[in-house]
């Protein structure tokens, strides 16, 4: 038989035939004893509505079928879905809902399968919803809208009996919440509408009434602990059970509740808040108050507030501390920069590991608490103790422990570590020039008098320096440290000298150590009458010399010298070791036994103040080599000397020291000359480049240029730019006395 003579089926008839596949579906879904679909009968069904629609007109039912299909899911709604869910409650009205769901699911499966033809073609065509969405659109109009608010309601009353720690059935309620989602069909619009957003005030209401409680009885840590332990709870909520979509804002809602509302409150808690915690040294509890206020918007700034203010208050005690024990030395009259300020800079540096430890470990390092720990240091960083600047206790605090026999007994890797934490500590020090200044001093020292405990270390601090304050920072000390290894290859090569030239001999042993006038502190050369002995050694020198180089002028320091020469005495001779100046004066002695001041004073051509402190270091103090008359403890022009014979001494060599400078006056002095030419420079860079400049904007900017080696006193700079005006390097301006111009 062709295809053109396939029998007519009539509505009726089809549909009867459909209707009974329909029924065997709904009564295996009702669990009535049916016999499964096989292929055929589903073949069958399929070519019947096949057939239906590929009639040629009037008996092309594809709108009549398609209106059936719906038609169908809308009477086995009507007829078993609604009144079974109608007579249950509770928990079993919203298991029955997932049976229903499921069934329906499946139900759309199948007759969408049998009435497949329909969707491929008709729909296509009219542009109509395809089947599988009419199928979801019964139940959701006919099911879904009548029972959802009554669902939501027994979902977040189970949510909250599982707040309160009650067991629930977290599988049923991922299956209830599955429907709210797929009853959208690709979009969300049911689940936050019709569940979320009651969830989410429920959520808010519920942590409410929490924290309202908690933040009365409990501590600042058991609160956090709470906090931190219902954010995780409702956390694993979402992934038992809600949609992923929900994890933020229902956090968000967790948050606000319990950390937002009662940020300050918690903080300021008076025996346990962050203070507290800061005092108590309590890093777990500090830890989870970074992670909790963390999540909340601009939640760390009181955090960090805090911790600046408690990092303050501890060094400014610290201050104080060092500050009360050097007012009670200078009661008891001992006057130096001693052990005491030592500590001072041991606490201070021990201090700051302990709060970076603390930026780091409980604040993850966040830039806000790095910010707050420097602000903290640079503010008791910059107050002196005991009349000493911060910069000069640092300084004083490297010598310490670059030195030989310095007051610190340490290991080398222990060294490095302390420098470099030196050097961080002088990130925070404003008058970075003064502690350069006072540092080469001391390194000047340590270098000259062979007190240095260890060129790498040397060498290695200046490295750290570098990198902190850049290169023209270390520029002179490192040329000083070269120096001294230059120094000892040229002292070598004078003693090959010597050895090959017999007539050279200056008759007594001579080191010198010529150095580069530019990199080293400015030292005065007085022209002292050198003794006979020592005139020859001068003279090698300068002849040896002149065979190295022709261009460079010797200018000789006696005042850093040092000699050692045997003092016969009627006991025993005893070699003495002192400075040029101190050996010049008691050679005076091999020629005359008694010499008045003025005559010392004439023979040595030096000035009163060094003659005074050579005199007093040699009649005076411990070591008695020089007789005087009167013999009292101060020295003045009417003195007279001689040599004392009866000198004796256990010792078989002795060092004599000469009276301490004070040179910290000196530093300063220099350092303020330094820093005229500094903003002078400065000002005349700026200018330059900018032609016309408000003297406002030309501070600013000047503080800005020198804020890297020292903060610039807005009087000095002001009369800076008045000298540069009288030096016509600037004029103000005819019409505005407050804006200059650059003159070329």
């Amino acid at each position: 038989m062709t295809m053109n003579e396939r029998k007519t089926i009539e509505l009726d008839q089809g549909w009867e035939y459909m209707q009974s596949g329909i029924t065997k579906l709904k009564n295996i879904l009702e669990g009535l004893p049916e016999p499964q679909f096989n292929s055929e009968d589903y073949m069958m069904l399929y070519t019947t509505i096949y057939n239906m629609c590929t009639q040629k007109p009037p008996h092309d039912y594809s709108q009549q079928l398609y209106d059936k299909y719906k038609l169908a899911f809308e009477d086995y709604i009507r007829e078993s879905v609604l009144p079974s869910l109608k007579e249950k409650h509770d928990e079993f009205m919203l298991r029955e809902l997932v049976r229903r769901w499921g069934n329906h699911k499946v139900m759309v499966r199948w007759l969408s399968r049998f009435f497949y033809y329909l969707d491929r073609y008709f729909i296509a065509r009219r542009s109509l919803p395809p089947l599988h969405d009419v199928g979801l659109t019964c139940f959701r109009e006919l099911v879904y809208e009548v029972v959802k608010e009554k669902v939501r309601d027994a979902v977040i009353s189970l949510i909250d009996q599982e707040r309160e720690g009650e067991q629930i059935d977290r599988a049923l309620l991922k299956n209830i919440l599955d429907i709210f989602v797929e009853i959208g069909m690709g979009l969300m619009d049911q689940y936050e509408n019709d569940f979320e957003q009651a969830l989410l005030d429920d959520t808010a209401a519920y942590y409410s009434r929490k924290a309202s409680n908690w933040i009365l009885e409990d501590s600042c840590p058991d609160y956090m602990l709470k906090a931190e332990e219902c954010l995780k709870r409702e956390k694993d909520r979402v992934g038992h059970y809600l949609h992923a979509s929900s994890e933020a804002k229902l956090l968000n809602k967790v948050q606000n509740e319990l950390l937002t509302v009662y940020a300050s409150q918690l903080l300021e808690k008076e025996h346990s808040g962050c203070h507290a915690l800061l005092r108590d040294d309590k890093t777990e509890d500090l830890s989870r108050m970074y992670r909790l206020f963390s999540r909340i918007n601009r939640g760390l700034d009181p955090v960090s507030n805090i911790f600046k203010q408690h990092v303050t208050g501890e060094g400014t005690a610290l201050v104080k501390q060092a500050e009360d024990a050097a007012s009670s030395r200078k009661a008891e009259k001992r006057d130096t920069v001693g052990p005491q300020e030592q500590v001072f800079v041991r606490k201070v540096i021990e201090l700051h590991d302990k709060y970076l430890a603390y930026v780091s470990d409980c604040f993850q390092n966040h830039t806000l608490f790095h910010k707050a720990l420097k602000e903290a240091f640079e503010v008791f960083c910059n107050k002196g103790v005991g009349g000493s600047s911060s910069a000069e206790l640092l300084a004083t605090f490297c010598d310490n422990i670059l030195k030989k026999g310095g007051s610190e007994k340490l290991s080398d890797e222990a060294i490095e570590e302390t420098l470099e934490k030196v050097v961080k500590l002088l990130a925070y020090i404003s008058d970075k020039d003064l502690f350069a200044e006072f540092y080469r001093k001391k390194l000047a020292r340590r270098l000259l008098f062979d007190k240095s405990a260890n060129d790498d270390h040397e060498r290695s601090i200046l490295t750290k320096l570098k990198q902190q304050c850049g290169g023209q920072f270390t520029s002179k000390m490192e040329g000083m440290v070269t120096d001294l290894t230059l120094a000892r290859e040229n002292q070598t090569s004078f003693e090959d000298y010597i050895n090959n030239n017999p007539d050279a001999n200056p008759g007594i042993d001579l080191s010198v150590t010529v150095l580069t006038t530019g990199f080293w502190p400015s030292y005065k050369s007085f022209d002292l009458n050198l003794p006979a002995e020592m005139v020859k050694c001068v003279e090698v020198f300068r002849e040896f010399y002149q065979t190295k180089t022709k261009h460079r002028k010797l200018t000789w320091i006696y005042s850093l010298g040092t000699c050692n020469i045997n003092g016969k005495f009627e006991a025993k001779t005893i070699e003495l070791i002192v400075t040029t100046y101190q050996a010049a004066a008691l050679l005076l002695f091999n020629a005359s036994d008694r010499l008045s001041y003025s005559e010392i004073l004439t023979q040595l051509n030096l000035n009163d103040d060094d003659v005074i402190r050579v005199l007093h270091s040699l009649s005076c103090a411990k070591y008695k080599i020089l007789n005087k008359e009167p013999a009292t403890k101060t020295i003045s022009s009417s003195d007279y000397f001689e040599f004392n014979s009866k000198f004796t001494d256990k010792m078989r060599r002795i060092k004599i020291p000469l009276p301490p400078v004070d040179e910290k006056k000196k530093v300063i002095e220099d350092v303020d000359k330094d820093r005229r030419y500094a903003i002078d420079a400065s000002i005349v860079r700026i200018m330059k480049s900018r032609k016309v400049l408000d003297h406002q904007q030309l501070v600013l900017e000047c503080v800005q240029q020198l804020g890297r080696m020292f903060k610039p006193d807005f009087k000095a700079i002001k009369k800076r730019i008045e000298d540069l005006i009288t030096r016509d390097y600037l004029e103000r301006d005819k019409e505005n006395p407050n804006v200059f111009r650059y003159l070329a």
